[in-house]
């Protein structure tokens, strides 16, 4: 691998890329012992096809939730199990776990989302949110359509559309080469951030772990996130036991994620700008044990619960959060997706160059996203641990641009690697999964923990289906 733009991490010198990932940078990142390590392996060999490590950091993340899971149950007395985790698996879940069965899942993004070129380069519009179609449509007096979007693009510089599109509420990210993310005010202030932010907060009460065979059975997890990496930390708790509540507005969708995010969780709506709503939000936060959330900075503090607030009603809340530009620096609270944070950090230009394309060529998966969703998961689990064996409080905070750039550190390659075998009939579950939508068969879980069983209580499910209560 070659080096890449100036990071925090350095890529390893020798030995696998996956376990330089999970042993020198995430488990040590959350504070855990290496010992641990030796309790894991990787199997199945391939690449997603990609001129960056994807498949690695999807081994690796997925490695750092799977070990600390396993880590949690031998913090409750039971024999420290071994883990395995299937890299291939681990990869095609990055991309979709969901196999409809006489339906077909709707379409991921809308008809204006992508990049387009500007005179002087290139950027991305991500519109799947009506009200920040709404935005970049206004700023550039276009209609709803690809076409009239594109004659309208192509007349700005794409920093000075992509400032006038986040001004306007909405969310753009001019395509930067990873030097220029280097030198950019927000890059170096993404660069002195830890992988995550850990702080600890004492006087709650130990936790009691039901069942090591189902280790978070009876823990209940507060789920305030959209999308992708919140849900995917939130699907991985669900999956070893956890009582997951989702709770959304009642204007919010994203149908095109939906089927694939909502398993395993019971989804709720509540309007949170009422009294009423907050109301029934701090009852459910005062018994949860985890909070999960990728409300934009000082959004939860603009309704009241703040994180002086939520640590009030409860004490030992293990409480994880996400943001998309990092928490510190001129674009801290910026709104953000990961295909953008693709754009800004150079993924994209890099991709581009080395496939000698003439447009912008991203990760082949959302890996941003679906990585740093492993590590909140992880995050939450070391907190579990931490209220298991100390009765203590956590606060964790992660990043998508600063899960890219432990990814980038790693350097790109001239070529993409040797392809995954296709995927076959055995790496699915062969229960039928009746979704709300019809029938499906989900991949195999890609984390195999000895004498623990991978699997969810509840098949996908609508947003705002359930009532909001535990």
């Amino acid at each position: 691998m070659s080096s890449s733009a100036a990071s925090s991490e350095k890529a390893p010198s020798s030995g696998s890329t996956k376990d330089y990932l999970l042993a020198e940078q995430i488990w040590s990142a959350l504070g855990a012992p290496a010992a641990a390590l030796s309790s894991l392996k990787f199997t199945n060999a391939g690449e997603l096809p990609s001129y960056f490590a994807v498949s690695d950091l999807a081994a690796a993340s997925v490695g750092g939730a799977g070990l600390a899971m396993a880590e949690l149950i031998a913090a409750g007395g039971a024999a420290m199990p071994e883990v395995a985790i299937d890299r291939r698996l681990a990869s095609f879940w990055f991309s979709s776990s969901l196999r409809p069965q006489g339906w077909k899942a709707p379409a991921l993004w809308d008809a204006v989302a992508g990049d387009y070129p500007t005179s002087d380069g290139w950027i991305r519009l991500h519109t799947n949110a009506q009200h920040h179609r709404v935005a970049a449509l206004k700023v550039l007096h276009a209609a709803s359509d690809r076409q009239s979007v594109a004659d309208a693009v192509i007349k700005w510089r794409k920093d000075e559309l992509e400032a006038a599109i986040v001004d306007a509420k909405g969310c753009a990210a001019a395509m930067r080469t990873q030097e220029q993310w280097a030198q950019h005010p927000q890059g170096r202030a993404i660069a002195a951030e830890p992988l995550v932010h850990l702080s600890r907060f004492d006087g709650a009460a130990p936790l009691v772990l039901k069942s090591p065979q189902r280790p978070l059975q009876g823990i209940r997890v507060l789920d305030l996130t959209r999308v992708l990496a919140g849900p995917t930390a939130t699907r991985f708790l669900a999956a070893f036991g956890a009582d997951v509540l989702r709770i959304d507005p009642s204007s919010w969708d994203e149908p095109g994620v939906v089927p694939e995010m909502t398993l395993g969780k019971r989804c709720s709506h509540l309007d949170l700008r009422s009294a009423d709503g907050r109301a029934r939000l701090e009852q459910l936060l005062s018994q949860a044990d985890v909070l999960i959330h990728g409300y934009r900075p000082h959004a939860l503090e603009l309704l009241g619960l703040g994180a002086d607030r939520r640590r009030a009603i409860n004490p030992g809340l293990v409480d994880v959060s996400l943001d998309a530009y990092g928490w510190s620096g001129p674009w801290q609270g910026r709104r953000g997706f990961d295909s953008l944070v693709q754009m800004s950090s150079g993924i994209a230009d890099t991709g581009m160059r080395l496939a000698g394309s003439d447009r912008p060529k991203p990760l082949p998966v959302q890996a941003l996203d679906h990585a740093t969703g492993y590590l909140m998961a992880a995050a939450a689990i070391r907190g579990l641990r931490l209220r298991l064996r100390e009765g203590a409080g956590t606060l964790a905070r992660l990043s998508l641009a600063r899960t890219a750039s432990l990814l980038t550190a790693l350097g790109s390659r001239s070529e993409e690697g040797a392809a995954f075998a296709p995927e076959t009939p055995s790496d699915l579950n062969p229960a039928p999964e009746a979704t709300a939508w019809g029938p499906a068969q989900r991949l195999q879980g890609p984390a195999c923990i000895a004498g623990v069983a991978m699997q969810w209580d509840r098949p996908a499910s609508k947003l705002g289906s359930a009532g909001a209560d535990w």
